[in-house]
């Protein structure tokens, strides 16, 4: 079996060449699930780049990237399949003055002419390489995670009408989750596990640096810094790294060299989503403006 990858250092270097900054454990968990054949279950606040870790994959592999978003009452005519209702009246009105039997007529309107494939079938019927993002998949309801298992397991599908239908080639699999509830046994069981937090701050400096180019290395500090004050807080939602990256254009935008606390306060929207959230940063620049603490340099 040829394998995507030739080592955990090449994943991370493959990564970094599409702008995804990875650590060991992530690279590390890409390189077991290429090996091992399984699928990803990547957990972690929202916006922390599990979606995209899945995209850039994707990306690094020239692999087609195949996305079953899911919401509550996802089901099966959504992510796995569905008949051509439509069609198959016609045909059963075009053939109703022949001499066919039912049994021939049943015969061809349960064929592949009419069958509509949904990202999960259409992931594991696919010739060219796939890699199949099931994202948020803590949105659905826990029956409905039963469509996922045989997928899962054994990469097939079974369709009572045409039998099991086996892929083609293993997808890579990523399934992403926020945490909203808890997942089945049965689920977590068939995945490797990966949970992808807030980055430390140095790191979320080099975000910063790799997808906002134009910024200076002290201004990027700056905000590496205040963020990371921010999300010690008691707050409803803590800043992502996605908004950290919009605060950091927004900065940009505004000519921002030095962030004080009159720009923090005024461009704390950008970071946080809450007005009570928002009301507790703000106290907090003013409560520090003196010595504006949390966003003076120091120890990492």
């Amino acid at each position: 079996m040829a394998y995507r990858f030739e080592s955990v250092p090449a994943i991370r270097e493959a990564l970094a060449g599409v702008d995804y900054l990875a650590d060991e454990g992530i690279a590390g968990i890409v390189h077991l699930a290429d090996r091992l054949g399984k699928p990803v279950l990547v957990e972690g606040p929202a916006g922390t780049g599990k979606t995209q870790l899945a995209k850039s994959v994707a990306e690094i592999t020239g692999a087609r990237l195949i996305r079953l978003q899911c919401y509550e009452g996802l089901d099966e005519s959504k992510a796995l399949y569905e008949w051509n209702y439509k069609k198959q009246l016609l045909r059963i009105q075009a053939e109703r003055n022949k001499e066919n039997t039912w049994a021939d007529v049943e015969t061809d309107i349960f064929g592949d002419d009419f069958l509509l494939t949904r990202p999960l079938l259409e992931a594991i019927t696919a010739d060219e390489p796939v890699v199949l993002l099931i994202d948020e998949v803590d949105r659905v309801e826990v029956e409905t995670e039963a469509l996922l298992l045989e997928i899962l397991s054994d990469y097939q599908v079974s369709i009572p009408e045409l039998g099991t239908i086996t892929a083609k080639q293993i997808p890579l699999v990523f399934l992403t989750s926020n945490n909203t509830r808890e997942l089945s046994e049965a689920l977590k069981r068939r995945c490797l596990f990966l949970h992808i937090d807030y980055p430390d701050m140095e790191r979320e400096k080099q975000i910063v640096l790799t997808k906002v180019p134009e910024i200076t290395e002290a201004l990027a500090d700056e905000i590496a810094r205040i963020v990371r004050s921010i999300r010690q807080l008691e707050l409803k939602k803590a800043p992502s790294v996605s908004e950290t990256l919009d605060w950091a254009r927004t900065l940009l935008l505004l000519g921002v060299e030095h962030v004080d606390a009159e720009v923090a306060a005024g461009t704390a929207n950008i970071l946080l989503k809450y007005q009570s959230d928002i009301a507790k940063a703000v106290k907090e620049f003013s409560t520090e403006q003196q010595g504006f603490k949390p966003f003076a340099p120091g120890p990492r």
